[in-house]
């Protein structure tokens, strides 16, 4: 293991075009299951530990170095002429010891253990190369086999006759092998084929040649060597992800009122006795308690849910923090920077961003609370709203402990209202309340007599 640590060195191949996707964004940059097919790939290879990842890029090489941040060497494959053609570039950069693993950054579901498997299987001094078994191997290339079953080459889709056309073991095009032994295997390539470029499946037919040992690794899972090549092919994987991922929740003890209408895009950690309604959305980094309910509709994005706390439907939690037995929704909105103590409950057409809420506290329906600090029990009445920007800064609303606050209030900021104090029904506050004090802020009411209604006035 730590030979194998030590002379770990991946190529991912991240330079095509992706002419099928019809799209100006590079292919390896679509999402799948929230992030782009390369993160997918580059995430497993970094738990392989290898001591270098060279990535080839080509086809908006500009915006794959934007998108990924990674510590990894960039090589730039300015003009598409193959893989073979590819690996090339990239070798110059590789260790003279290295046990090289090529990859590609549109083959997002390969399994770490796999490619552990290959590259350690070339430890010995020859190639290995992972292939599968479809029932439907469409385009892809074939594995050709001899009467004994030893791997003598590879043939491409367009450049195979009718009876290898028939087999259907294909290549997977992920293969490792001795950096002393891939660089000169391709120096001999040659574009010979119908597509006139370098390809790498070559090098298994020449090392075949030359005696030396190649091992074919099939996986179980033929989704896992899925490439991407157009959207219907991405959308067919994102459905595979999201079923792999609820069956793994529900391993794990969610309820799910139809796996078939979840999408997690991002990591979820989820207690015991959780339940999810239908159409739930999970993206970036999730932590649910034990027994949280999520509603029908509901959005979680990175956020954590406490104990027993319940979102209802149509609901959007957004980097929020919720303690215990928190009530959310229907229809409620928690934008960054929220924090909720226990037993804090927040209705129907409400949006709180960047404030805290001391437990108990609730506002039931149809307010606004932004840069808030609310005490314990406190109430905020419908239609209520802290006015916290004038225009250019934001301004803080400070509310202690056992506050009510009456329906259709406006808290002008910056403002404090202390413990125990009451706040009138349609008051406007622009100054401090003191504790268990009653602020009135309404204009005076004047009835008008002899007033028509619009409809009745002669015109």
């Amino acid at each position: 293991m730590k030979e194998f640590a030590q002379r770990l060195e991946v190529v991912v191949l991240a330079a095509g075009q992706g002419k099928r996707m019809a799209s100006r964004l590079p292919k390896v940059l679509h999402p799948l299951a929230g992030r782009p097919l390369l993160r997918h790939v580059l995430d497993t290879v970094a738990r392989l530990g290898p001591r270098r990842v060279h990535v080839v890029v080509g086809h908006g090489a500009d915006q794959v170095r934007q998108a990924i941040a990674d510590d990894v060497d960039w090589v730039l494959q300015r003009e598409q002429q193959g893989t073979g053609h590819a690996v090339q570039l990239a070798l110059p950069d590789v260790a003279a010891d290295a046990v090289v693993l090529v990859v590609y950054g549109d083959v997002p579901l390969i399994g770490e253990s796999t490619l552990r498997d290959c590259a350690q299987a070339a430890l010995q001094g020859g190639m290995a190369m992972v292939t599968a078994v479809l029932d439907d191997p469409a385009h892809l290339g074939r594995i050709i086999r001899d009467p004994s079953g030893a791997i003598r080459g590879i043939v491409e889709y367009r450049d195979a006759d009718e009876e290898q056309r028939a087999i259907c073991e294909i290549n997977s095009g992920i293969l490792a092998a001795p950096r002393a032994v891939l660089l000169p295997l391709l120096d001999k390539l040659r574009p010979n084929n119908a597509q006139g470029e370098y390809y790498l499946t070559d090098v298994v037919a020449m090392a075949v040649a030359e005696g030396l040992p190649v091992t074919g690794l099939t996986v179980a899972d033929v989704d896992e060597v899925r490439g991407i090549n157009d959207r219907a092919e991405l959308a067919a994987l994102e459905r595979h992800w999201q079923r792999r991922t609820a069956a793994s929740l529900m391993a794990a003890g969610v309820s799910l009122a139809d796996p078939q209408r979840l999408d997690v895009r991002g990591r979820v950690t989820a207690g015991q006795d959780c339940f999810f309604d239908v159409n739930v959305v999970l993206e970036g980094d999730v932590v649910l308690g034990h027994g949280v309910h999520l509603g029908p509709g509901v959005v979680i994005r990175d956020s954590v849910l406490g104990d027993g706390t319940r979102v209802e439907a149509h609901s959007v939690v957004d980097g929020a923090r919720l303690g215990a037995d928190c009530v959310i929704g229907p229809f409620a909105r928690l934008r960054p920077g929220t924090q909720l103590a226990e037993r804090v409950r927040i209705g129907n057409f409400v949006e709180i961003k960047k404030s805290i809420l001391g437990a108990g506290s609730k506002a039931n329906h149809l307010a606004y609370l932004g840069d808030a600090t609310l005490g314990e029990d406190c109430n905020v009445g419908a239609g209520t709203i802290t006015c916290n920007y004038d225009g250019v800064d934001k301004h803080p609303t400070s509310v202690g402990d056992r506050v009510f606050i009456g329906t259709n209030s406006t808290l002008v900021a910056p403002v404090t209202i202390e413990t125990d104090a009451y706040v009138a029904a349609g008051s406007t506050v622009t100054s401090n309340v003191p504790a268990g004090e009653l602020a009135v802020g309404r204009s005076r009411q004047r009835n008008i007599h002899g007033w028509v209604r619009p409809d009745r006035r002669k015109r």
